[in-house]
């Protein structure tokens, strides 16, 4: 069985594992004693890690089990909107020191955030990783890299409903837990490596529509345009051929309905 290592077990790391783990032995990073005993006991092989911003007087000490792991799944926050580029420098430093000079599969979880505030289509071409400090720092570090720009993570409690929300008439950009588990699977299963993709659902309603949507709310108004960004995934789906389980983010509260 292969063996795959999650860096930051939070709730994209457990919704990941939990989507995965009946295929892969999982190895993860946490940042407190009582989860990574609580980890352990469900059978996940789980130590305390946390990769500060500032420089150590000695390198951070190796993960042990990097050695076997066949693939490695970041997703801690490395983007200058976190901490600025010396403090993502140090940090990523710490990471590097933690997983030395892995040569296996590898995925960065970064975010649709970093692309400006701009009313059109977005694809990765638009912004290269070069233009991105963490993007660029780690695939330097690690040329074999995968970069997973992800939109707004949904799906079980995470609902935009439940959220104060402004700009209603503005596009979505979202994606479905279970369809990033989808897409790591696929990449896995294909050995992918060094691409660049948006992972946002194909369908960009508005927050408007996802709310009433989700509220039960039918809007029956004359459809107002859509405004704001819209960051595709069209290039995931044309070199992955991933059919998305979720395209659509005004029916992600169903999934709950039908389970």
């Amino acid at each position: 069985m292969k063996k795959i290592g999650i860096i930051g077990y939070g709730w994209l790391g457990a919704k990941i594992s939990a989507s995965i783990s009946d295929q892969y032995e999982i190895y993860a990073t946490t940042t407190t004693v009582e989860k990574a005993n609580e980890l352990n006991a469900e059978g996940t092989h789980a130590i305390v890690a946390s990769f500060p911003d500032y420089q150590l007087s000695e390198s951070y000490p190796q993960w042990e089990a990097v050695k076997n792991l066949d693939v490695l799944i970041i997703t801690i926050p490395i983007s200058e909107k976190s901490c600025c580029v010396s403090s993502l420098y140090n940090r990523i430093q710490n990471l590097s020191s933690f997983v030395r000079d892995f040569k296996g599969q590898m995925f960065l979880m970064s975010s649709t955030g970093v692309y400006p505030d701009v009313s059109k289509e977005i694809i990765e071409e638009d912004l290269p990783f070069e233009k991105v400090s963490g993007e660029r720092m780690v695939r330097n570090k690690y040329p074999q890299v995968n970069i997973l720009r992800l939109g707004g993570l949904m799906g079980d409690n995470r609902l935009l409903k439940n959220y104060k929300v402004s700009n209603l008439d503005f596009a979505v950009n979202h994606i479905h837990y279970k369809d990033i588990a989808g897409i790591l699977l696929k990449m896995i299963e294909n050995g992918t490596e060094k691409s660049l993709y948006n992972v946002t659902t194909p369908l960009h309603p508005s927050k408007a529509q996802v709310v009433n949507a989700q509220r039960n709310i039918e809007n029956g108004e004359e459809e107002t345009e859509v405004k704001g960004k819209k960051v595709l995934s069209s290039k995931l789906v044309s070199e992955l051929g991933y059919v998305f389980q979720y395209p659509d983010p005004r029916k992600f509260h169903e999934v709950n309905l039908n389970h």
